[in-house]
């Protein structure tokens, strides 16, 4: 399995955030070939997480490109600054 965590700080309206990425983006991670999970985390203070898992590297990279797209097309005054994105093979998980 692989994952992709992207970290976003300076979040303008958390609510509003979670909403769209739950109303729209949680349905393009679905569609993405090797899906296993999704999660959104609001962490407080402006910072908000997103983690992608995926059977496979080109699911994940593929999380990260639509993750892009989606936040320059629906959440760029939310997100307004560029995350934090690290990817890699999941070796531990229970």
């Amino acid at each position: 399995m692989y994952a992709a965590v992207r970290r976003y700080e300076g979040v303008t309206d958390a609510a509003e955030a979670a909403r769209l990425v739950n109303e729209g983006f949680v349905a393009l991670m679905r569609e993405v070939s090797g899906f296993v999970a999704y999660y959104w985390i609001d962490a407080g203070d402006g910072v908000m997480v997103s983690t992608s898992i995926f059977q496979d590297r080109a699911g994940a990279e593929e999380s990260i490109s639509r993750a892009a797209d989606f936040v320059r097309d629906n959440l760029a005054s939310l997100l307004p600054n560029p995350p934090q994105v690290m990817a890699g093979e999941v070796v531990a998980s229970s």
